[in-house]
């Protein structure tokens, strides 16, 4: 298995990539090639800092960056030897298992669709995220930002991604799905959900259990739950900042700790061909470390194989 880690993308690359690879590397298995493409010496360097053998991992030489504040599609496509750019195409040419970055999210999402693109027969991708419900117990939320605008066959598939991903990555055998409303009952909502509860209800695709409505996002009443881009965005940031007022008046549990972004690392873009993450441009070392972790959680699971099979 080979996973390669984008060392000169996020905010604090690359010492915090570096090191990062340093960390997932002494959780990884022997038989995990972790592959840092970005600029040879400096990685070189800080791992000499950790008193690290560089020869513990594969290095790509890459001579240019994609920026955070750089054009998306037109960064790739100017910056060929840049270390995203370099990623996608060691993915897309099978160099690579899986791949991921901290880098400009923008530019992620257009290498994923446009270098990997979409599996056959999805409409469109989705990025998600579980949220914390109780100890080592979560809800898959999606999509969190990549469709601000849905159409009802669009959540449908989202539905049976979310459930293929809670099934094969997170162990629940059958994933009950929800779909975000504002009632319980069948009639309430807006054009968009009305539509889509209709064609997800007595689906065969996967387990739908109905309406699930704000307040019971963190129970257990679903195990995936389905919405449009910009109502699951406005969701996480709203968490986040709750998590960020915790930690302002000191509150200390190990539940709101679960809401730290560093325990996911980074999330997945579902409907591709091959597994990408995206992490938060601030990722510490344990962020990077926990992305790459995940990274390969996905990939043991056949979870692309899966999906493919599912829209066959």
């Amino acid at each position: 298995m080979k996973i390669g880690l984008d060392i000169m993308g996020g905010d604090y690359a690359p010492q915090a990539t570096t090191t990062g690879a340093i960390l997932a590397k002494s959780e990884l298995p022997p038989e995990v090639d972790l592959v840092l493409i970005g600029d040879r010496e400096v990685i070189e360097q800080v791992c000499r800092e950790a008193h690290t053998d560089p020869g513990l991992f594969t290095i790509v030489h890459s001579t240019e960056i994609v920026g955070m504040g750089d054009h998306p599609v037109k960064a790739l496509s100017i910056k060929k030897d840049s270390s995203m750019a370099i990623g996608f195409r060691m993915l897309r040419e099978g160099q690579l298992d899986g791949f991921c970055s901290a880098g400009n999210t923008g530019a992620m999402l257009a290498g994923a669709m446009f270098t990997i693109r979409s599996i056959p027969g999805i409409i469109r991708p989705s990025i998600s995220v579980a949220i914390p419900r109780g100890q080592n117990e979560y809800t898959l939320l999606l999509d969190v930002g990549l469709n601000p605008d849905a159409r009802p066959d669009v959540l449908y598939q989202y539905a049976i991604m979310g459930s293929l991903y809670s099934r094969y990555v997170m162990g629940i055998e059958n994933p009950k799905v929800g779909l975000l409303n504002i009632g319980a009952e069948e009639e309430k909502g807006n054009l968009l959900t009305k539509a889509t509860y209709q064609a997800m209800k007595d689906s065969p695709d996967f387990n739908f259990i109905g309406n699930v409505e704000g307040n019971e996002l963190f129970t257990s009443k679903a195990d995936v739950v389905v919405c449009d881009g910009f109502t699951g965005n406005v969701i996480l940031k709203q968490a986040e900042s709750f998590y960020y007022i915790i930690r302002k008046f000191k509150i200390k549990n190990p539940f709101f700790e679960e809401w730290n972004y560093e325990h996911s690392g980074g999330t997945p873009i579902l409907g591709i061909g091959s597994p990408v993450l995206i992490g938060h441009g601030m990722s510490s070392p344990t962020a990077i470390k926990n992305m790459v972790l995940r990274n390969r959680e996905i990939i043991e699971s056949g979870l692309i194989r899966k999906i493919k099979q599912a829209f066959e």
